[in-house]
């Protein structure tokens, strides 16, 4: 028998242009700025509206006072955060995507739209499903958070 392999009638139009090292270096280049463990979830953030650092520190669990700093430093040297600096008694200070990261609204919808739909929960699925386990017995090899807190300490 002999071997057949199926060739297309004609390659596709960007397969027929040389590899342009330019794109290569602006697709690398944009993924830099926007890769880091928490910059996505600022941008997320402030999809919708100006927040405080305060706010935001809230609303990304886990995230450390120094690393928000930081990632929203980084932000801001790439152009994708504006901060406004109030001159206030204590001083307020304001984040807020620029022009150029609202452009990314549509990238941050597909992104959610591709998650729900090839099965990865919201955060409110995920919550539901760890409140529909059965709770830990005591002595369980559970983390720290199956230990109750003592009265007046804070959750960190």
């Amino acid at each position: 028998m002999k071997k057949q392999t199926i060739e297309p009638a004609e390659p596709p139009a960007a397969a027929s242009e040389p590899c342009n090292g330019d794109l290569s270096a602006q697709f690398h280049r944009a993924l830099s700025v926007l890769a880091g463990k928490w910059k996505g979830d600022i941008l997320w953030q402030l999809v919708e509206r100006k927040r405080r650092f305060g706010e935001l520190r809230q609303s990304i669990p886990g995230v450390t006072q120094h690393m928000l700093t930081t990632q929203l430093r980084d932000l801001e040297a790439n152009g994708l955060v504006k901060r406004t600096v109030y001159p206030e008694v204590p001083p307020r200070v304001e984040y807020e995507m620029t022009p150029s990261a609202k452009a990314l609204k549509p990238v941050f919808d597909e992104l959610y739209r591709w998650a729900q739909e090839h099965g990865f929960p919201t955060s409110a699925q995920g919550a539901a499903g760890k409140a529909a386990q059965p709770p830990s017995q005591p002595g369980d090899a559970a983390g720290p958070e199956s230990q109750p807190r003592k009265a007046g300490r804070r959750a960190g």
